[in-house]
């Protein structure tokens, strides 16, 4: 998949997931990779969650783990929550036009 189209969905798709229960690093490319998203390695989420911590569509908390050194958690801001909204309007408008031109509509 084209690298910057790929970024876009990825991070609908980050901010979806984030929105529904607070993640780590770890947790969330866990996630992605059932989904279905294989092609995405783990290093590549963390450079995609510093960005939008700086854009502020996200925060980070440290909290302490029974399993070792304290993990970031992520939550989605007010602000990444409109951003969410936003994709998803986006995603359903783009994603039903490419079906019906590839369907011949």
């Amino acid at each position: 998949m084209h690298s910057q189209m790929l970024k876009g969905v990825l991070e609908g798709c980050i901010l979806y997931i984030i929105s529904q229960e607070e993640v780590y690093g770890y947790e969330l490319s866990t996630k992605l990779n059932k989904q279905g998203f294989t092609f995405v390695s783990e290093g590549s989420i963390y450079p995609l969650l510093l960005r939008m911590q700086k854009e502020k569509l996200i925060e980070g908390t440290l909290k302490a783990s029974s399993l070792g050194p304290k993990r970031k958690y992520y939550h989605v801001t007010d602000k990444g929550l409109e951003q969410l909204e936003e994709f998803k309007q986006s995603w359903g408008m783009v994603s039903t036009t490419v079906n019906n031109l590839l369907q011949g509509e």
